[in-house]
């Protein structure tokens, strides 16, 4: 997760403390944090300098310079990269459905080139190279994301590589089933939901000798740890304050497109002709079918 995902996360769990009145303060305030003195801030949120440093040490900071410096290069880097489309409410009441189009279409551009641009070409290049050579492959992860995890399978099928999706509660089935030789996918917005599918599916996978391919937020987290390969999802949405998760879902979309482009290429000259024969047998069905039904509807 981001910083700022993260002061939301601890606003958020932290009910009527002081740690969810500075991270309140610290959200409200997120463009200019640094341009207040720590009194002024322990002033402004009726806490205290000690506070203000627990709040630091919460989020694994040594002390309160030092998490608001953080904050304040992660704010900058959003600042200067993107436009001024909010991806948590990119329409708002009263807008057309001319903006809606322009603005959702911006926003949508947006998130792929920000994720090209955190992706690794030598990392896409072994991961497909795992992907390819493991006996099965299975993704894991909570809808929406196991949705955008059928359309990689499927696509995965045009080459005729399989790729398994757990039925609703067998993920820790198909985690179960799997073991050395074989690999998974875990898409994780967080990766720190230790006790939740499918980062809970850990301990199980490594314990088959199973490598982790994680798709997930940037920053550390529990399933980048534990990951042989991380692939980051544009990660500007808020945890929970949003419309829905345009960006995030469109982000993990183009990760699993650039895998499967990648697997393609391996052996492209033959996956192009598989793919060709494939639609070609696919046609021929489609075309004897509706002749069929032709054939009922002029008897009719």
């Amino acid at each position: 997760m981001t910083l700022q995902q993260r002061v939301e996360e601890l606003t958020m769990t932290y009910g009527n403390s002081s740690k969810k009145v500075i991270g309140e303060f610290i959200l409200r305030k997120k463009g200019c944090p640094n341009e207040y003195t720590i009194q002024e801030i322990a002033d402004e949120t009726y806490t205290s300098k000690a506070a203000l440093v627990r709040f630091a040490k919460s989020l694994g900071y040594g002390g309160w310079k030092e998490f608001v410096k953080e904050f304040a290069a992660e704010q900058h880097y959003q600042e200067s990269h993107y436009s001024d489309i909010d991806p948590n409410f990119p329409f708002v009441e009263g807008d057309s459905t001319r903006d809606i189009i322009q603005k959702m279409s911006s926003l949508q551009v947006e998130s792929i080139l920000d994720t090209a641009d955190l992706l690794d070409p030598r990392m896409i290049e072994k991961t497909a190279e795992l992907l390819m050579k493991s006996n099965r492959v299975a993704v894991f992860g909570m809808n929406p994301n196991l949705l955008l995890g059928e359309l990689f399978h499927r696509r995965m099928m045009t080459i005729k590589k399989s790729v398994e999706l757990p039925l609703l509660g067998d993920m820790g089935l198909l985690a179960s089933s799997l073991k050395k030789g074989d690999c998974a996918i875990l898409i994780s917005y967080s990766g720190n939901t230790g006790n939740r599918e499918p980062t809970s599916l850990i301990p199980i996978l490594e314990a088959a000798q199973v490598p982790i391919i994680a798709i997930t937020s940037c920053g550390s987290n529990k399933l980048r740890r534990h990951a042989a390969y991380t692939f980051s999802i544009s990660s500007r949405e808020r945890l929970y304050s949003k419309i829905s998760t345009f960006a995030t879902e469109k982000s993990i979309q183009f990760i699993l497109d650039i895998l499967f482009s990648a697997c393609f290429s391996l052996s492209y000259e033959k996956n192009l002709e598989t793919k060709i024969e494939t639609g070609k047998l696919l046609e021929c069905d489609r075309i004897a079918v509706n002749q069929d039904l032709r054939e009922i509807s002029e008897e009719e």
